[in-house]
């Protein structure tokens, strides 16, 4: 009984003769589709939906093999066709999006005050004397001997600050911040 509803509900032909035809044509139909839109899974949904297409109306379509070949592969080649226009019409929109640069620019911004923060807070937990060598060394790109007739301390002391304070951050920031430190603040 549930086979003759299926049958009313599904037109004319039987489950059978549907799983007939889907056996002989269905490589086929995928084959011609995959062609056509480069992409097997989606070639394979429309080949499925187009055996669905036919069972749904095939009281429309006559008995004859050709006839129900040509329904298959025309429908196939519909939908097929319909894919490339979505897809072509998705990569238009994709591709006149100009917030991609500006994207780019602000996450680059966003990295950028975030590395710049974590510096800064690995530069204060130095020692005030330290920190003030180290910021006019590398922020305020000032020489060693500068550095020291301003302070009024020797050059080697200037030197050695310097390099306490490197190994400070050295040890305060990730290996890569600290490579990135070097980068911006070292030449």
């Amino acid at each position: 009984m549930a086979n003759n509803i299926s049958e009313q509900l599904r037109g004319t032909c039987s489950e059978a003769d549907v799983k007939s035809l889907f056996d002989e044509y269905y490589n086929r139909l995928v084959y011609f589709s995959y062609q056509i839109i480069n992409n097997k899974p989606q070639a394979e949904d429309i080949t499925q939906d187009a055996f669905v297409n036919f069972w749904d109306s095939s009281n429309n379509v006559s008995n004859n093999p050709i006839a129900i070949k040509n329904f298959l592969y025309s429908t196939v080649k519909n939908a097929s066709l319909n894919v490339l226009r979505h897809n072509k019409v998705t990569e238009r929109h994709m591709n006149s999006q100009p917030d991609s640069p500006v994207e780019e620019a602000v996450f680059n911004s966003i990295i950028r005050a975030e590395v710049l923060a974590e510096i800064h807070k690995a530069i204060s937990m130095l020692p005030d004397s330290c920190q003030q060598i180290f910021r006019l060394s590398y922020l305020d790109e000032m020489k060693n001997n500068q550095i020291a007739d301003l302070l009024g301390i020797s050059v080697n002391t200037v030197k050695t600050q310097k390099q306490r304070a490197l190994k400070v951050i050295r040890g305060n920031l990730s290996p890569e911040l600290f490579m990135l430190f070097m980068a911006f603040f070292c030449r």
